[in-house]
């Protein structure tokens, strides 16, 4: 598959679902973006974990029974976006040291170090959106290779 095409040519691809707040719905949030981020020939590895680590905490922190959460992936030109929103705005993510038991607290941090960006939006209220952003690696649409996790941190193609 060629690189992403943007609002230049027409097409961005764009990958949106409303989940439970539950961990199934967490699970799925993150199975179901590796299954896109695959079919449009992206990396995976660096993504599905910050959409994992995002969809946890919509589940963990920002849960409302009965209020699902939304999982939005969309790229355009070269930065692929993550939005997650969920009905909590009152109480906003904040990056801290990890719990001495080691159970909790590390999400953020791994976003932190996995994202060129990130951050949090409040929309139409209840809802934020903590959203993060990964500047994926121009390629040459001839160039099938797969782009690989080192090849993002280097800023190559694969």
């Amino acid at each position: 598959m060629g690189a992403p095409e943007n609002h230049l040519t027409g097409h961005i691809p764009t990958f949106d679902i409303r989940l439970s707040p539950t961990p199934r719905g967490a699970r799925l949030a993150r199975l179901l973006a590796e299954q896109h981020l695959r079919s449009w020939g992206l990396p995976v590895e660096q993504v599905t974990q910050i959409v994992a680590e995002l969809a946890a905490n919509a589940v963990t922190h920002g849960r409302v029974p009965g209020r699902d959460f939304q999982l939005l992936i969309y790229v355009v030109g070269h930065t692929l976006r993550i939005e997650v929103t969920d009905t909590r705005d009152d109480r906003f993510p904040r990056l801290r040291p990890p719990s001495e038991d080691g159970e909790a607290g590390r999400g953020l941090l791994l976003v932190e170090a996995l994202a060129d960006k990130w951050g949090v939006a409040v929309g139409r209220r209840p809802r934020k959106t903590v959203w993060a952003e990964v500047t994926l690696p121009h390629r040459d649409p001839a160039d099938r290779a797969p782009v690989t996790r080192a090849a993002i941190s280097q800023g190559t193609p694969g």
